[in-house]
């Protein structure tokens, strides 16, 4: 019989963790369940709900430090922030729309353990670089601590890297404590109109490349583009590659100026302002391009932005767009028995990327690598770390790769 736990404390995860390892009984991890879609099916008959650790437990803005339940939702931290003129930099996506749920629902827990990280993560990193502490509960069924709530608080192993994208495979997280950093003032983005990928993928680059500290560089070819719920990027006729300024409104300005008029040489430019730019960033953050095309896989493609285009090109049937200044390939496919996933692998193994499979019917996932194929040293060293945390393998088996 399948059963739920349901833990209002930290105790109480522990307690529940110890029976599943004494009777050898596999639990799937899920915090608000906006990502439950990520990943393959988890081989376990009951279910760790964390949705009941809710709440701020430690919010010192003048620290830029904050800490909070794994289970407090990113929409209550968020406004928390906001209050203060502050974000977390990382800029964390919504997939809940895109997976087929609902928006604003994702935890702080579940972004940190899945290590996912918005279009800012060119400038400011990934969401692991921010992460300072963490309490959780291995799959031993042991309670444990480590970091802090400053940034060179590590001694010994830097946990926080390990849990940052284990899927929950190693420990239910219990209280996460993260960096804040000031919200900008302004935010503008200079948009440049009509560019083939592989000249988008130039402009970004020589927009990176400048002293103008671009704070996100995408491009959207003209199907992902009229999907956009911004006008003037939806009804542009044809393809949009958008660089994002941010900070202190004469800077920005500036920079954004400086910008058009270095990107001029490529085709005609102009600018979104402080609402429209958030919204458009927003909506690249979240996928949204691919969000009503539900009977397509999604995959998210990491390459050498220098290859970005080549990856759409060696993939049929594929519509695409670009993120981190071409670095991050989103790739929408039509779902068939594999989801695209011989033709992506094929492509990327010829680039030196690598590529997880983001969306897909759960008969797909249970059949295909949803995650990049280790090579046999990297497959060695993650049983290992799994052995460390969980040799019982209680917590989320299979959800990252098959029997870990």
């Amino acid at each position: 019989m399948s059963s739920t736990f349901k833990p209002a404390t930290a105790d109480q995860v522990r307690e529940a963790v110890a029976w599943a390892v004494g009777e050898e009984q596999p639990l799937e991890v899920i915090g608000a369940g906006s990502k439950r879609g990520l990943g393959r099916p988890v081989q376990a008959a009951h279910s760790l709900d964390l949705s009941g650790l809710t709440g701020v437990t430690l919010y010192e803005p003048e620290e830029l430090v904050l800490s909070a339940r794994a289970g407090t939702s990113i929409a209550e931290i968020e406004a928390l922030l906001e209050e203060k003129h502050q974000q977390l930099a990382f800029e964390p996506p919504d997939y809940g729309p895109l997976l087929a749920g609902a928006a604003g629902a994702g935890s702080l827990g579940g972004v940190l353990a899945c290590n996912l990280s918005g279009p800012r993560r060119i400038k400011a990193g990934a969401a692991r670089d921010h992460f300072l502490g963490v309490d959780g509960v291995s799959g031993r069924g042991e309670s444990f601590k480590s970091g802090g709530r400053v940034v060179k608080n590590v001694t010994g192993y830097d946990l926080m890297k390990v849990m940052a994208g284990s899927y929950g495979t190693l420990a239910a997280m219990t209280d996460v404590t993260v960096k804040v950093l000031p919200r900008p003032e302004k935010t503008y983005t200079a948009l440049v109109f009509g560019l083939e990928d592989a000249m988008a993928l130039q402009a970004m680059t020589l927009a990176l490349n400048s002293s103008h500290e671009v704070s996100g560089a995408a491009h959207l070819p003209a199907a992902a583009a009229r999907r956009s719920g911004v006008a003037r990027v939806a009804e542009c006729g044809g393809a949009v590659t958008a660089i994002r300024v941010e900070g202190p409104g004469p800077s920005v300005v500036y920079r954004c100026n400086e910008l058009r008029e270095t990107l001029g040489r490529f085709g005609e430019t102009e600018e979104l302002h402080s609402q429209n730019s958030l919204a458009f960033w927003r909506e690249v953050r979240n996928v949204q391009p691919f969000v009503e095309e539900r009977e397509r896989s999604v995959w998210k493609v990491s390459v050498a932005p220098s290859s970005g285009a080549d990856v759409a090109i060696n993939v049929p049937d594929s519509e695409v767009f670009y993120d981190w200044g071409g670095g991050l390939v989103w790739l929408s496919l039509p779902t068939g028995e594999d989801s695209g996933a011989a033709a992506v692998r094929s492509a990327v193994a010829g680039l030196g990327g690598h590529a997880n499979l983001v969306r897909a019917p759960e008969q797909v996932r249970a059949s295909v690598a949803v995650f990049q194929l280790q090579d046999s040293a990297m497959a060695a060293l993650t049983r290992r770390v799994k052995e460390s945390f969980d040799p019982r393998h209680i917590l989320n088996p299979g959800r990252m790769y098959a029997g870990v």
